[in-house]
């Protein structure tokens, strides 16, 4: 919930940011028109002397920016699942890493035949995990056959193992690059 509201109120302050710096661009009132300024000549020559000044304010405002921007991306990052919540079946609960599983996921998958490499990432909720995973096969591979021994063995496993009710899986295939064969 956080994390929705954390966008929305970025999006927000994104907007009314933009919505001020057009204003001042196109010079509609409280500016009095395109000929006036945003700064008078008086407040410009003010720290004159001072030759740190506005180097001080340009500096100041990009390293704003910069950080308005990464925090901007970092809440578009979808992040991935520190620890999934097992049913122990006495009220309690307990902790699973979500990189343990992840580990259990990719080495199960790596595993089956036809698989060449294999990536894992659980998303989601600590209740309701999520796996989105890359396949690469071999040529010679069978992709049904892959994701039938993929969905009955290591996703099986995998949600019976952390007493999880389903376990959704996004599964992305490719097939490894190899070199044509050639007759003699």
């Amino acid at each position: 919930m956080l994390s929705v509201v954390n966008r929305v109120l970025l999006g927000v302050v994104g907007l009314v940011l933009a919505g001020v710096g057009a204003v001042v661009l196109a010079g509609w009132p409280p500016f009095g028109g395109r000929g006036d300024v945003l700064l008078s000549r008086a407040d410009r020559t003010r720290w004159r002397d001072a030759g740190w000044w506005w180097p001080a304010v340009i500096a100041a405002l990009a390293v704003l920016f910069v950080l308005a921007l990464c925090w901007f991306l970092a809440q578009l990052r979808r992040r991935r699942l520190q620890e999934v919540l097992v049913e122990t079946g006495d009220g309690e609960g307990a902790l699973l890493r979500g990189r343990a599983l992840e580990a259990v996921l990719l080495a199960d998958a790596e595993s089956l035949d036809g698989v060449e490499r294999a990536h894992v990432l659980l998303r989601g909720r600590r209740t309701t995990p999520e796996a989105r995973m890359g396949l690469v096969l071999e040529p010679r591979a069978e992709p049904t056959l892959t994701l039938d021994a993929l969905r009955a063995e290591a996703l099986e496993r995998a949600r019976s193992s952390a007493g999880l009710e389903q376990l959704p899986a996004e599964v992305r295939l490719r097939v490894a690059r190899h070199g044509a064969e050639r007759a003699r």
